[in-house]
């Protein structure tokens, strides 16, 4: 199986949980010789909600970003100016965002770069930190290679101050998209406390619990992760409206380090939905849910997961998807649905848990799980059949149903190019008939079409390009055709009023290398075709939108 195959199944979602960029009445200026912008010193004292900071172009050493509150709908913005602003440091951060509430970090003030802010190395340290009670911040369009510790940390860690321990402070809407993050030393994005339960720490001569802030918003999304020494991304404590999703995790879990291998962890206290990833070739489990339960994790495309830990040793195991109940919630349910795990090094899922109740397994594609062959040799009451969906202990309140089991891909019905399913595949129409809520499919397009949910992450449609006719000015979930694309590539939108909507294109690293503003209409459609046909063989970023609001995914480009 060609990795190039999974990769076009990450596609746009839009920024709709996003504050819009808007014309702040007032800029700053921040050269290259500044390091530290604080809010409390000259002339940083007469930022107001609404304005913007930007940062030249060029090289520095490092960012440090402190005391900055905006106001809701109105966030103080920190953008690169034009340019690109290099940071390679031998600091223990690249940039750092302290006590700072309502601000957003965005790289997306130049229009020949898709990362604006390009942090080369970190030498003793994390790519960014988010910390000492900062909340309600967005971080996007930032790229983060080399850093010796994380990509990404935002958490706030509670101490003998109390002042951010759960009940005097919590984390608020925390965005972090359209990142690149690559060759990190541990995880790739670490939001929120894993320490759930809290931690004893001595506190004036007393022994004292101190448990961590909770989060309460969560949107991670559209990120490119590869190459990590731990998880791709690790969220705990978020208990309240986290979404993890149309993130790409390839190579995770390098360092072969016990207890952090996974794709993305689900860790204590989180209560996420978590969907329309691609976790592709990591050493760690796919996904591992340790969180309150309550959430769903579908439409994910799981490939190789843990194919290359330890390959001689089947009794090392790594799974497609992995649940406990290390923090569940007592009578709260897990739906695992519409996930194609292809190959993965153990068990395609494995359910541990035994507290939640009214689980459900289905619709899930499994092909080919490592332990087939070991447990038919182990001679106990596991057979092979059993590494499709492992429930070790029978009083596991779970329905396992309508899903897909096969050795090999050859006949489950999967396009070439891909996992889109042909007209043919025993897949169609035979998913389980709840579908929990689910109304889109790995493509997001409209899940379902025909009589019945279909099993996998993509759902047949032999009309997919088609716009749902929404009413809007700019509708934020384009449909790209074709995809992978050989010469032209059509990108339709909703589009009710005359805009001013270009399309780039730019390669992995964020480089623009073509650009369109041809806008046609049919309907109440518009749509960009664009002749891409000299591009190499590979995968791209596209960026669609006006100068107010924008949108971003992924394409391949096949000879």
């Amino acid at each position: 199986m060609k990795l190039i195959c999974v990769w076009l199944l990450i596609l746009a979602t839009g920024l709709a949980f996003a504050p819009k960029l808007h014309a702040s009445p007032t800029s700053f200026t921040v050269d290259t010789l500044l390091t530290f912008v604080d809010a409390l010193a000259s002339p940083f004292n007469m930022v107001k909600p609404g304005d913007t900071i930007l940062f030249e172009p060029g090289s520095r050493d490092y960012i440090l970003i402190r005391n900055f509150y905006g106001e809701q709908g109105k966030p103080i913005v920190f953008m690169n100016k034009s340019g690109t602003v290099n940071i390679h440091t031998d600091h223990y951060f690249g940039i750092s965002i302290q006590n700072c509430r309502f601000v957003r970090l965005t790289g997306s003030g130049s229009e020949n770069e898709f990362y604006g802010f390009k942090i080369t190395r970190v030498l003793n340290g994390a790519g960014i930190g988010v910390n000492d009670l900062s909340s309600d911040f967005e971080i996007d369009h930032v790229s983060i290679e080399n850093a010796s510790i994380g990509g990404i940390y935002a958490k706030t860690d509670p101490d003998c101050s109390f002042t951010s321990n759960r009940g005097n402070f919590t984390q608020y809407n925390t965005l972090i998209h359209d990142n690149y993050i690559a060759n990190v030393g541990d995880e790739g994005m670490y939001v929120g406390s894993t320490k759930y339960f809290g931690q004893n720490v001595n506190c004036n001569g007393e022994d004292t619990l101190l448990l961590p802030s909770l989060l309460d918003g969560v949107r991670i999304y559209n990120n490119i992760i590869k190459y990590t020494g731990w998880d791709g991304i690790q969220v705990s404590s978020a208990s309240t409206d986290c979404q993890i999703y149309d993130n790409l995790i390839m190579y995770d879990s390098q360092d072969q380090s016990f207890g952090q291998m996974s794709g993305i962890m689900l860790g204590g206290g989180s209560k996420c939905d978590c969907y329309n990833n691609v976790i592709s070739e990591g050493k760690g489990g796919g996904i591992e849910s340790h969180g309150l339960g309550g959430y769903r994790i579908f439409n994910n495309i799981i490939v190789d997961a843990g194919r290359t830990f330890l390959p001689l040793d089947t009794s090392q195991m790594k799974y497609g998807i992995y649940v406990t109940d290390i923090s569940v919630e007592a009578d709260s349910a897990f739906y695992i649905m519409h996930n194609d795990i292809i190959n993965p090094k153990s068990d395609g899922i494995r359910f541990v848990s035994t507290l939640s109740k009214g689980s459900i397994i289905a619709s899930n594609v499994i092909i080919s799980p490592g332990t087939y062959d070991y447990y038919e040799h182990l001679h106990t009451s596991f057979k092979g059949e059993d590494s499709y969906v492992m429930l070790p202990d029978s009083t596991a309140d779970v329905l396992v149903c309508n899903n897909y089991f096969s050795r090999n891909t050859d006949n489950a019905g999967f396009e070439a190019s891909g996992y889109a399913l042909l007209a043919s595949s025993p897949l169609v129409d035979a998913g389980y008939g709840n579908t929990k809520g689910i109304v889109f499919d790995g493509y997001h397009n409209p899940r379902m079409y025909g009589n019945s949910p279909d099993i996998g992450a993509i759902e047949f449609n032999p009309n997919y390009f088609h716009i749902n006719n929404h009413k809007k000015d700019f509708d934020m979930k384009p449909v790209l055709f074709p995809n992978p694309v050989k010469t032209w590539l059509t990108i339709r939108f909703q589009c009710n009023k005359k805009s001013n909507i270009n399309l780039g294109i730019y390669s992995l690293d964020g480089k623009r290398l073509m650009v369109s503003g041809a806008v046609f209409e049919l309907n109440d459609d518009c749509g960009i075709r664009l002749n891409v046909g000299a591009l190499r063989p590979g995968v791209y970023i596209y960026q669609l939108g006006t100068t107010q609001q924008k949108v971003s995914g992924k394409f391949i480009k096949m000879d």
